[in-house]
């Protein structure tokens, strides 16, 4: 198995990985989460949803057995996707982390590998509130003797890392440290251009990838640094597995939600970024589209950090504030009166549905609708 944690970018990581396993002809399992549409998406098999008799039997099965227990739904999704992998006999497993690490139900595995993607703030009312307690967490995947790949280094984090990874004797890699990823033009067919260097020299040029976005370049960076460690233990991985893989993506695990792009005249992209760090991602990334007028239609679930989250969105657009289907969901009236004591201005719907329609209906062909601020909202826009 692989083991992958990170406050963000531990989807986009596991799906490279999991694309690159099977480009290099490894049967390969991937339990991610959350799911977007479909409960099925979090549990795969080269890309094949987990089927669903399988996960009904499952329930049906175990439900007496594990009663006592008091499972959360995350703990038995765990459990059904180890027992699903193994019946499946998979070669290689890349399990995604939950929340947190050091106490996330994944963490029984034995790895062969442990990445942590970044360390940005998110869930704090369980993982602390500072950086380094957050990390600290994180850390608590590292095992005994196997080796560890930090993507983006921090300096008030990587001491946590180093020091844990001393204590466990555990080879570390700081990705970042050595290698580096520019992202270039986009491709006809919709791929984005990346060139990865390593101390400076081209390494890997002109990488299709089929996940577009300037965030992008970190995850990839991180993943060509989890791939070299596989391949230092005797994963058989060649160069063209590796351009195979960020290439077919998407197609490879059905992995989408990130800077997707939904239609073309408005230009309609959704992003599943829902913490600071991550908004911060998508902003930085729709600075540099070019559009008439910028129409936000978004969503937030009501553990967030909100006001954190406002005051990192761009003023200059036109917001439509909706409710996501869900129980979490932050009301769209208070969301969209938090949102103008930040300067942000725009009307507040009942739900996504009408929200797009809106924004739709006032766009022109030169316009960009972003969707986004939590997984339920990209999973109406979606669905």
């Amino acid at each position: 198995t692989i083991h992958i944690a990170g406050t963000n970018g531990k989807g986009s990581v596991s799906n490279f990985l999991a694309s690159v396993l099977q480009e290099a002809g490894y049967k390969t399992g991937l339990f991610t989460s959350p799911h977007i549409v479909d409960f099925k998406e979090r549990i795969r098999v080269n890309g094949k949803k987990i089927d669903e008799k399988f996960v009904t039997d499952f329930v049906n099965n175990h439900a007496q057995k594990f009663a006592h227990l008091h499972p959360t739904f995350f703990e038995l999704t765990t459990a059904m996707a180890f027992e699903y992998f193994r019946q499946q006999n998979v070669q290689i497993a890349v399990i995604e982390v939950g929340m947190g690490g050091r106490l996330d139900s994944t963490n029984i595995i034995s790895p062969i590998l442990s990445v942590i993607t970044n360390i940005a703030y998110d869930h704090t009312q369980y993982l602390g509130n500072t950086l380094k307690e957050i990390a600290a967490e994180k850390a608590g995947i590292i095992k005994r003797g196997v080796p560890v790949v930090v993507g983006e280094s921090d300096s008030r984090t990587n001491t946590v890392f180093i020091d844990k990874a001393s204590e466990m004797d555990a080879p570390i890699t700081l990705a970042s440290n050595k290698l580096q990823a520019t992202m270039g033009g986009v491709t006809d067919d919709g791929k984005q251009n990346f060139n990865v260097f390593k101390c400076g020299e081209p390494y890997y040029t002109g990488i299709k990838c089929g996940q577009t976005g300037k965030y992008q370049e970190k995850n990839i960076v991180t993943a060509v640094a989890a791939i070299e460690q596989l391949q230092r233990q005797g994963v058989n991985i060649t160069k063209q597995n590796i351009y195979d893989g960020f290439e077919n993506v998407n197609r490879n695990t059905g992995f989408y939600g990130r800077w997707q792009v939904i239609k073309d005249k408005p230009l309609t992209i959704c992003d599943t970024g829902h913490n600071p760090a991550g908004i911060k991602y998508v902003t930085e990334q729709i600075a540099v589209q070019e559009y008439k007028t910028l129409r936000m239609v978004i969503g937030f679930v009501a553990d967030k950090d909100i006001n954190t989250i406002l005051k990192l969105l761009p003023t200059n657009a036109v917001y439509y504030f909706c409710n996501a289907q869900s129980k979490r969901a932050l009301p769209s009236p208070a969301l969209q009166s938090a949102a103008a004591n930040c300067g942000l201005v725009g009307n507040a719907y009942q739900t996504v549905k009408e929200a797009f329609a809106a924004a739709n209906k006032d766009a022109g062909s030169d316009d960009l609708i972003f969707l986004g601020g939590s997984n339920y909202v990209v999973a109406e826009a979606i669905g």
